[in-house]
């Protein structure tokens, strides 16, 4: 068999055979198929497409090229969630203590931040003592006391996946619908999780601009997760304005701990509430209704914050911090953002303004960078709010009073007033079982 036939195969639309994707995950992954090939591969799937079954077979191998996790164990209490990336996404720190609460088990192993876009591991680092590396023996055992664990992801978990993301990002194929899904399943799939939510953001913030595309993928997503024998369901939620009101890693763990414990009933909230019902609903095959009640009650027994503060000490951090989240280090500098006319707010660009917090320094603007756990913005006025002129609608907050100028000016562009209140967008648009 060789590269060249499979290449030309593809380049004219007809559909591959699980024989011949393997031969090119496998020989990819060793190092015996060269880059040059590889890119023309993917340039034939973005330009010719694949159908379901070789999308497939695609995930398939890419989840076999590497390590896999075995959580047959736990049968179909196993859980796993994923994000396709927003500004303030802190719900895999509210989601997972809930449905751990509930008695499934949930496993999720998280990447960093990159561009405009925080990561979940780089949130939990801002927990002194915490640990993001665990071994499988560790991981398993937590699981099976605690009923979740959140670590980074595997150093050899989907290498076929590490090497073709890396390819694909300089060579203009990265928005091809089937690499996506096998990109973003293959890892799920590796995991080990029975059950899996997916979370696709969309709107300004989101990698999926429109309601459109981000529904094309959710449903994509969703047919070869079953595809791949696994219970799934995707949500479709708005990014075009960041979720909660803090943006920045120790900022967002201190807003996750105030949902916990009752003290903020938001936007932020209401969508944890959903992502936990599905996976409840999906972990123990009953209504979705049923599952939201069991979800809420959770919450207001205190239970999922206790079973928070059991997680994050089992992992090696610090309880005092959850209890008293007065205790993270706060930034040195602070900048507010004040309101130039009155209005409404009638648009955020959420793009913006989660690079206004790498700015800051939350975030990394290249995989070298350091990260500043207590930089980030605390926002007062989102999308649809009345504000008045010189009212404070955010504040920035950075230990580098050098990176304030700019900062100010990138948060400042993000925020569109006009005198009429805008209607009012769902923060859940779809759901797709």
């Amino acid at each position: 068999m060789r590269m060249y036939d499979i290449i030309e195969k593809k380049r004219n639309g007809e559909e591959l055979n699980e024989r011949e994707i393997n031969f090119f995950v496998k020989g990819y992954t060793e190092g015996s198929i060269p880059d040059y090939q590889a890119s023309a591969f993917c340039m034939a799937v973005y330009f010719k497409g694949m159908t379901e079954k070789e999308t497939v077979i695609l995930t398939e191998a890419m989840a076999k090229s590497g390590d896999t996790v075995d959580l047959s164990m736990f049968g179909n209490l196993s859980a796993d969630k994923h994000s396709t990336g927003g500004v303030g996404d802190k719900t895999s720190l509210i989601v997972a203590p809930i449905v751990a609460a509930l008695g499934g088990k949930l496993t999720k192993m998280s990447g960093r931040g990159l561009g405009h876009t925080g990561g979940t591991v780089d949130k939990l680092e801002s927990i002194p003592g915490y640990k993001t590396t665990l071994s499988q023996e560790e991981f398993i055992s937590q699981i099976e006391k605690v009923g979740m664990a959140i670590i980074g992801q595997s150093g050899n978990l989907t290498p076929a996946d590490k090497k073709l993301y890396a390819l694909r990002d300089v060579t203009a194929t990265v928005d091809s619908i089937p690499l996506i899904v096998s990109s973003i399943m293959s890892k799920k799939i590796a995991a080990g999780s029975h059950n899996i939510v997916l979370d696709v953001k969309c709107g300004s913030g989101a990698f999926m601009k429109t309601l459109e595309d981000a529904e094309i993928l959710a449903r994509e997503m969703v047919k070869i997760g079953k595809g791949c024998g696994r219970n799934i369901a995707a949500l479709i939620t708005d990014m075009d304005r960041p979720l909660g009101s803090a943006i920045g890693n120790s900022l967002e763990v201190i807003e996750a701990v105030k949902v916990l414990k009752g003290e903020l009933d938001n936007d932020l909230k209401e969508v944890c509430v959903s992502l936990a019902s599905e996976m409840i609903s999906l972990v123990y095959s009953i209504s979705y209704d049923d599952a939201l009640k069991m979800v809420n009650d959770t919450l207001i027994s205190g239970k999922a914050f206790l079973k928070m503060k059991e997680w994050i000490s089992a992992q090696g951090g610090d309880t005092k911090y959850i209890d008293n989240t007065d205790l993270f280090r706060k930034a040195e500098f602070s900048r507010d953002i004040v309101a130039e006319t009155d209005g409404y707010i009638a648009s955020m660009d959420t793009e913006k303004i989660g690079l206004t917090s790498v700015i800051l320094g939350a975030g990394r603007a290249s995989k070298e960078d350091s990260i500043d756990f207590s930089a980030g913005i605390l926002i007062y006025k989102k999308t649809g709010d009345e504000i008045r002129k010189g009212e404070k609608i955010a504040t920035l907050l950075t230990n580098n009073n050098a990176d304030f100028n700019d900062a100010v000016k990138m948060y400042n562009s993000s925020i569109t007033v006009s005198s009429k209140k805008p209607e009012p967008k769902p923060l859940i648009y779809k759901i797709i079982r």
